[in-house]
């Protein structure tokens, strides 16, 4: 059996585990070693599954979770009330990035959840000597936004939307790009 089929194997077994399963029946039901089973963990981590460690076993949070990369485009003074009616309505801004035809793609990791988080992170960008990432491409930008299901990705769309901060793809931009 292959490492890749082993895996999906694994979170399949996690996904319908009623209780904590130890890393030794693992390696037993998968007739490899327990290292092995501790690598494939730390590979599916990487992969952005949630597994939990307990001492019991391992645990696959069950928290779902869909994302999205929208493109979009507002003035500094509206960066707060762009990212608000992410997270308002259940959404994470996982990063943002920008795609420069000399530089292609500049990316940053984020992970904004709350209004506090928005509040801390405009307050660095206030208090220091750094502008925003949006402003070397005139404005636009991109983030990439998870929420718990699509329907919740939708409503985020919508209001980005209906505000005004949506922005058309180019041709020149990379085709994986989706809205």
């Amino acid at each position: 059996m292959k490492g890749e089929e082993r895996r999906a194997l694994i979170i399949d077994r996690l996904k319908n585990a009623p209780s904590p399963i130890a890393g030794k029946d693992l390696a037993k039901e998968f007739k490899v070693s327990r290292q092995v089973i501790v690598q494939d963990i730390a590979l599916l981590r990487a992969q952005k599954y949630d597994l939990i460690s307990t001492n019991h076993g391992y645990i696959l949070n069950a928290i779902q979770k869909v994302s999205r990369v929208f493109k979009v485009k507002h003035n500094d003074e509206q960066t707060k009330e762009e990212m608000r009616l992410i997270v308002d309505f259940g959404g994470c801004v996982e990063d943002v990035f920008v795609y420069h035809r000399m530089y292609d793609v500049i990316r940053v990791e984020l992970n904004i959840r709350s209004r506090n988080d928005i509040d801390v992170f405009l307050e660095g960008i206030r208090t220091g000597s750094s502008s925003l990432l949006k402003n070397i491409t005139d404005g636009y930008h991109y983030h990439t936004v998870s929420a718990p299901t699509d329907v919740i990705l939708d409503l985020i769309k919508k209001q980005l939307d209906e505000h005004g901060f949506l922005a058309s793809l180019q041709d020149f931009e990379p085709v994986d790009i989706q809205q």
